[in-house]
C-alpha cells in the first residue's frame, strides 16, 4: 500500500512539475481536444488569444481563431494520421483593432495532433521577425538577379520618368519588342492592369530609397504572350552629370526571364501567401500589400480603396446543406472575385465568408461601381452541390483614404462600419463609408458565419 502511494505521489509531482513548465514556458501553448474544446492553457497563449475571442472567453481553440484562420478546424478534420503535425509556423495576421502601434501583429502557429482525440498548439509572436523575414527575402533575390543566368537579360535604361530611353538587341531577345518602344513607359511589358501610373513611380523612387527596386511576375512579349520575369530597376551612378534634364538615362532596368522557375516560385508563394481553401491571398498577403500601399501613399499622396464582402445567411447555407457546400459557395465567390477584379488589386480571404479588396489607385466611384458588379453578378449565381442548386447574394462596405490621416487599420473600421450598415439594411446591397454613417461606438461583432 505504501509503495502505490509514493507511485502516486510520484505521479503527482511530475504532474505538477510538467505543469509548472507548461505556464513557465517561453512560447504559448494550448492542449485541446480534437474539436478544439481547451483541456490547458498558458498564460502566455491566454494573452495572445484572448483579443481575437468574440465573447472573451477561451474555451475552444479553433472558435477563439475562426476570425483570422478559418480553416484550422478544416485543416485538422482532414489530418489522415492518428499523430504528427498538422502544419508548422503557420502565419497568422490579427485584425486591424489588434495592431500595435499601427503594425499588424503576426502570429506564429503550429498543431500537433498528439492523439485521434488530443491536439497541442504552439503560439508565438513573430511581427518583428516577419518583418525582417521580408527584407532577407528581397535581399535574396536580388542576388539571385546577379548570379543566375546572367546571360539571359534584356537591358535598358529609363529617364526619371520611368520612359524607355534607348534600345538594343537583348530587348528584341528577350521581349521581341523593337526601336518603336523607345519613349513609352516601362510597363510596356506589364499585361494590362498589373501597373497603375503610380506604381511606374513608386518604384522608381523605391530604387532611389534602397539601392534597387525589384519585382517578380507575368511580364508581356511584343506577340502579346507572357513570361515569368524578374525585373530590376538601380539609380545609373552617373546620372547627376545629366543635371535636371528629365529626359536623361537616369535608371537601369534589367528584364530576366525566368520562366522555369515559375513552378518553384509560385509552390513557395502559395504555401506562404495563399488561403488554404479559396486560393485566394490570405491575411498575411493582405496586410503586407496594405502596408506596401499606405507606404507608398505617405510619399506620393493617391487614393486607395478598400471593398469588404460578406456572404449573406452564411450560417443558414451551412445549417441547411452542411459545411462543405458552405465551402463550395465561398469558392464560387472567390471565383467571381477574381474574375471582377484588376491584377492589381489585392484579393484577399481575410476570415470566414468575409473577403477584402485592396483597390490601390482608386477613389469611390471606381469602387463602388466594381463593388456593385460583383454583387449583381453574385446574385445570378447557382452553386450547384449533390444535385442541388445553391442562391446566395453578399454586401459589401467600402472605405477610401485620401490622404487623410490613418493607417489600414482605419481603412478596415471604416469598411467594417459600411458592411454593418448594408447588413442592416436589408443585405444584398453595397454601402459606402461616410462621416455621417450613424453607427453604434462599438458596432455588435458579427459572428463568423452568421451572414
Amino acid at each position: 500500500m505504501i509503495a502505490a502511494d509514493d507511485s502516486v505521489e510520484s505521479l503527482r509531482a511530475e504532474h505538477e512539475a510538467l505543469m509548472q513548465f507548461l505556464y513557465l514556458a517561453p512560447v504559448g501553448l494550448v492542449q485541446a481536444g480534437i474539436d478544439g474544446e481547451i483541456v490547458m492553457i498558458n498564460p502566455i497563449s491566454a494573452q495572445l488569444l484572448l483579443p481575437l475571442s468574440p465573447d472573451g472567453c477561451l474555451t475552444n481553440l479553433f472558435s477563439a481563431l475562426e476570425s483570422v484562420a478559418p480553416d484550422l478546424r478544416l485543416q485538422c478534420a482532414q489530418y489522415p494520421r492518428d499523430n504528427g503535425m498538422v502544419f508548422e509556423g503557420l502565419h497568422i495576421h490579427l485584425r486591424a483593432d489588434d495592431q500595435v502601434r499601427g503594425t499588424p501583429q503576426i502570429l506564429s502557429l503550429t498543431l500537433l495532433k498528439l492523439d485521434h482525440a488530443r491536439v497541442m498548439a504552439v503560439i508565438s509572436d513573430v511581427t518583428a521577425e516577419m518583418r525582417r523575414e521580408r527584407q532577407l527575402r528581397q535581399s535574396d533575390a536580388w542576388l539571385n538577379a546577379i548570379l543566375t543566368r546572367i546571360s539571359d537579360y534584356a537591358l535598358a535604361t529609363i529617364d526619371k520618368d520611368g520612359r524607355l530611353f534607348d534600345w538594343n538587341d537583348s530587348i528584341a531577345r528577350v521581349t521581341g519588342f523593337d526601336d518603336h518602344i523607345v519613349g513609352s513607359p516601362y510597363s510596356v511589358f506589364y499585361p494590362k492592369d498589373t501597373m497603375t501610373s503610380e506604381h511606374l513611380l513608386d518604384r522608381l523612387r523605391e530604387a532611389d530609397n534602397n539601392g534597387w527596386s525589384m519585382d517578380e511576375g507575368l511580364r508581356l512579349r511584343a506577340d502579346g504572350s507572357q513570361f515569368w520575369c524578374n525585373a530590376l530597376i538601380a539609380p545609373l551612378p552617373d546620372r547627376e552629370a545629366f543635371g535636371d534634364d528629365a529626359h536623361a538615362p537616369a535608371y537601369c532596368l534589367i528584364l530576366r526571364d525566368i520562366s522555369d522557375k515559375r513552378a518553384a516560385t509560385e509552390k513557395r508563394r502559395q504555401a506562404a501567401f495563399s488561403d488554404h481553401l479559396t486560393s485566394l491571398a490570405n491575411r498575411r498577403a493582405f496586410f503586407e500589400a496594405a502596408e506596401l500601399e499606405l507606404e507608398r501613399a505617405a510619399h506620393t499622396p493617391r487614393s486607395l480603396a478598400l471593398i469588404v464582402f460578406d456572404a449573406d445567411h452564411f450560417k443558414g447555407i451551412n445549417d441547411r446543406y452542411g459545411h462543405p457546400a458552405g465551402d463550395r459557395v465561398l469558392c464560387d465567390l472567390a471565383d467571381a472575385l477574381r474574375d471582377t477584379f484588376r491584377a492589381v488589386d489585392t484579393v484577399a480571404r481575410l476570415g470566414g465568408e468575409e473577403f477584402g479588396v485592396l483597390l490601390p489607385s482608386t477613389g469611390i466611384e471606381q469602387a463602388v461601381a466594381s463593388a456593385d458588379r460583383l454583387r449583381a453578378q453574385v446574385a445570378t449565381r447557382l452553386v450547384a452541390v449533390d444535385g442541388v442548386e445553391i442562391a446566395y447574394t453578399v454586401s459589401a462596405g467600402i472605405a477610401v483614404l485620401n490622404g487623410d490621416a490613418g493607417g489600414i487599420d482605419v481603412l478596415i473600421k471604416r469598411a467594417d462600419e459600411a458592411l454593418y450598415l448594408a447588413k442592416a439594411q436589408g443585405r444584398n446591397r453595397v454601402t459606402s463609408w461616410t462621416p455621417k454613417i450613424t453607427t453604434h461606438e462599438n458596432p455588435p461583432q458579427r459572428s463568423r458565419n452568421a451572414g
